[in-house]
């Protein structure tokens, strides 16, 4: 069901070390507004520096002594990381908080401001990643990649942490397929949410290898940049190729559900090609009211930056750059670098158990 994928631009040269000290993986949330400074829902800017989304999520439903359906949060950001983000509470009424007292493990209030209306998931423009590349070899490699990759992107594949450990998700969406009820929500959205994205892959894997991934197809549907509007796609012209290379349009692959797909010809034929291979995926996901949606196979990388910050025995590269939400940052260093994820081998202590860590405890989610 993972079969290993293509890379773009040819397998890396580069090696090196992924997150040998959590501050190498610091990332930055960014939301499209600001707290407006009253309303039922206080918004928490965080600093979370080993410490688990959810867990995070519980401590502020106990501290506030309430649901914790009532807190929520932008998106799940790692554990083995130094994170920046946002939660929201659900607290009627005018009350003025002081939140000096609030303790939790790994946690750093940053601000707190009153808003009208909750966060919800995926309210962001995006995120800031600054990583630390430790032991690098072939220097230059990693730079012309690095080059590459700005002006070009990567492919929009979902990460491998959306899979779970040892692909479990996947497992876990034939059984709830197979009959298998799960009656968590969340954990059932996981599920449905693998299998989809296990569709998605093998879709862009199929163009990398057929060698269309950035060839603009009759019939394929294009989204606009910076918006999820999309179009259908009658006639290739020059404008609309110029257009691709100006990364105002992207060509994009089904997210699966119920309902026709939009692509016609080609781009439709290699769609069902591969939705025919994982039926098990296509057949079971309208069931659970999941609709045809469209998502980008190229992942651009915005505000990039590049440095070597000491050369010893070997290198040590600074990265940064930003990220549409909904995106992976593991899938832009699986295209520059061979990386070997420290933490991996390293658990850091924190408070909370494996089966809450519904993040993946060894990998970064956006």
């Amino acid at each position: 069901m993972l079969p290993e994928l293509s890379f773009y631009h040819g397998k890396p040269q580069s090696s090196g070390l992924l997150r040998q000290q959590i501050s190498d993986f610091k990332v930055f949330e960014q939301l499209p507004f600001s707290p407006c400074g009253e309303g039922e829902h206080l918004y928490i800017h965080i600093r979370k520096t080993g410490a688990n989304t959810v867990f995070v999520a519980r401590e502020l439903a106990k501290y506030f002594k309430v649901k914790e359906p009532l807190v929520s949060y932008a998106g799940l950001k790692d554990r083995f990381a130094i994170t920046e983000q946002w939660f929201g509470v659900h607290v009627p009424g005018k009350k003025v908080y002081d939140l000096s007292n609030l303790v939790i493990e790994g946690v750093e209030v940053l601000s707190y401001q009153r808003h009208n209306k909750k966060l919800r998931t995926g309210a962001l423009t995006g995120n800031r990643f600054e990583l630390i590349l430790r032991d690098v070899t072939e220097l230059k490699a990693l730079q012309e990649r690095w080059q590459k990759i700005v002006e070009q992107g990567v492919p929009n594949y979902f990460g491998e942490q959306r899979f779970g450990i040892d692909g479990g998700n996947i497992d876990r969406a034939l059984a709830l397929f197979a009959g298998a009820k799960i009656k968590d929500k969340k954990k059932r959205g996981m599920y449905l949410s693998a299998a989809r994205s296990c569709i998605f892959n093998n879709i862009i894997n199929e163009r990398i290898n057929n060698k269309i991934f950035s060839t603009i197809q009759m019939g394929d549907v294009l989204m606009l940049a910076g918006t999820q509007s999309v179009f259908h796609l009658d006639e290739v012209d020059d404008s609309i190729t110029q257009r691709f290379i100006d990364k105002d349009v992207d060509i994009t692959a089904s997210m699966w559900g119920a309902g026709e797909l939009m692509t016609n010809a080609e781009p439709k034929n290699l769609e069902q090609l591969i939705a025919d291979r994982h039926s098990e995926f296509s057949q079971g996901l309208p069931r659970f009211g999941l609709k045809q949606e469209r998502r980008r196979i190229r992942l651009v990388i915005d505000n990039t930056d590049i440095e070597v910050l000491s050369i010893d025995v070997l290198p040590t590269v600074k990265i940064s750059f930003t990220l549409a939400s909904g995106s992976y940052a593991t899938t832009v260093l699986r295209e520059l670098i061979n990386y070997q994820d420290c933490t991996q081998r390293v658990v850091p202590k924190t408070s909370i158990t494996n089966e809450q860590n519904t993040e993946q405890s060894s990998k970064q989610v956006t």
